[in-house]
């Protein structure tokens, strides 16, 4: 039997899933989450074989989750479904290891039948997901990023330069940088933009 937990915000699509993928034989959702924080908290506590998320959920994003459990060198398989073909999403989920990265309007049948190649140690990816993280390369380097996800989490120039044992002029540098690179006015609208392409 395939343990799963399954995390997704929306609780109609949720319910859908869960009543779907329990028709299977040799499936059996032990547990459900609407949040980040939750579904990490059921991995820990039921060590499931597969958690099926939604890339995008309050507290902690699916590919939060699966950068957590690739750190802690977890058992669980990690699916992620999306409605987004973003290339900033498809390069974090191929860095941390997911086994799948799905479209979520493919049919219940086809779901199944991924998790089970999944188990069998094949890696499941929708081809429109790759084709479309093609489209456009992320021009931001990995301490840009960084920089630029310290800022949309609320934290001044000072604050940023004192986490990163950075001087306040070279945060500075890097912000103007960034701006620069991707053509915008502000820091608002660079991470409004970074996070719009999934870059962040």
């Amino acid at each position: 039997m395939i343990r799963i937990i399954l995390a997704e915000d929306q609780r109609m699509l949720r319910g859908a899933l869960g009543s779907l993928l329990d028709l299977e034989d040799d499936i059996e959702v032990i547990g459900q989450a609407d949040n980040g924080e939750e579904a990490l908290k059921l991995i820990h506590e039921l060590k499931p074989d597969v958690c099926l998320m939604d890339i995008e959920m309050p507290l902690l994003t699916g590919l939060d989750i699966a950068e957590q459990l690739q750190m802690a060198k977890s058992s669980c398989k990690v699916i992620i479904l999306t409605t987004f073909a973003r290339p900033g999403y498809f390069e974090r989920a191929v860095k941390a290891e997911v086994h799948g990265y799905l479209l979520k309007d493919g049919s219940s049948d086809d779901l199944a039948q991924s998790i089970r190649n999944v188990m069998a140690g094949k890696r499941e990816m929708a081809p429109e997901l790759i084709f479309g993280a093609f489209k456009e390369k992320n021009p931001l380097s990995e301490r840009e990023c960084e920089i630029l996800r310290l800022a949309s989490s609320g934290k001044t120039s000072n604050e940023i330069a004192a986490s990163l044992f950075l001087s306040h002029g070279t945060v500075r540098n890097y912000l103007s940088e960034i701006m620069g690179k991707l053509e915008v006015k502000s820091r608002i609208e660079a991470i409004k933009l970074a996070e719009d392409k999934g870059w962040l």
